[in-house]
């Protein structure tokens, strides 16, 4: 999941191709000082519950090829790292993500953010995490740390930065967006983008807006607060 101008350049560092694996209103706060940073995960965790429903609605249309990632994103960038990730039908292309008009913090973005998306339409990720800075903390999530590792189909991601070694099979570089044929999703008509049949990428880092799967298998999840990002 990451962009030509990353990737495609760091391909001598790359990995063998593997020859098998499945790629598959709060209360007011009290008087005296507040503490930002359990207020603020407090008010994450609350939020998170209605969040995963609403995603997952919008995962069915994404893997179907209706849409890509574009719901209005909060404008919190999460970080999401994997030792190794195993992707089959893997495209890219350029895209706008909107902020809420009614979002109180639309930061210096204009309310919008330029983005690379991301599409897999199967893939396998090793030892991944997931942080987004709360403020005085992070929210962390990780799973795939044992012999299960974490499967995904239909997985899209929203990014503004990724690193990696990566290698590509059968790679198509220049296409126009709105013919791609590898993933299951087109993009915008007359945008650049690339598709390859296959993509393995090592040390995989990204900085995200958004992310949806029509299916997200996290064996060994695990929930946490902490003073450290992934």
């Amino acid at each position: 999941m990451a962009s030509s101008s990353d990737l495609t350049s760091s391909a001598g560092n790359t990995p063998e191709n593997p020859e098998s694996g499945s790629a598959t209103d709060l209360p007011e706060a009290p008087a005296g000082p507040v503490r930002r940073g359990r207020v603020r995960a407090r008010r994450a965790a609350i939020m998170a519950v209605p969040a995963v429903a609403v995603a997952a609605g919008l995962a069915i249309l994404t893997s179907e090829g209706a849409l890509g990632v574009q719901f209005a994103i909060s404008g919190m960038p999460f970080i999401v790292t994997a030792t190794e990730l195993d992707g089959r039908g893997f495209e890219q292309f350029g895209g706008m993500d909107n902020l809420d008009a009614n979002n109180p913090n639309p930061g210096n973005t204009g309310g919008q953010v330029l983005v690379v998306t991301s599409v897999i339409k199967k893939a396998t990720l090793t030892k991944l995490c997931q942080s987004v800075d709360l403020g005085g903390t992070n929210l962390v999530i990780t799973a795939g740390d044992g012999k299960d590792k974490v499967q995904a189909l239909g997985l899209t991601t929203d990014s503004t930065e990724m690193s990696g070694n990566a290698k590509f099979k059968n790679i198509e570089i220049g296409n126009d967006a709105g013919t791609l044929n590898k993933g299951g999703v087109q993009g915008p008509a007359g945008v650049f983008s690339q598709q390859s049949d296959r993509v393995w990428i090592t040390e995989l880092r990204q900085t995200n807006y958004a992310t949806t799967a029509a299916t997200f298998k996290l064996p060994g999840l695990h929930l946490s607060f902490s003073e450290k990002a992934c």
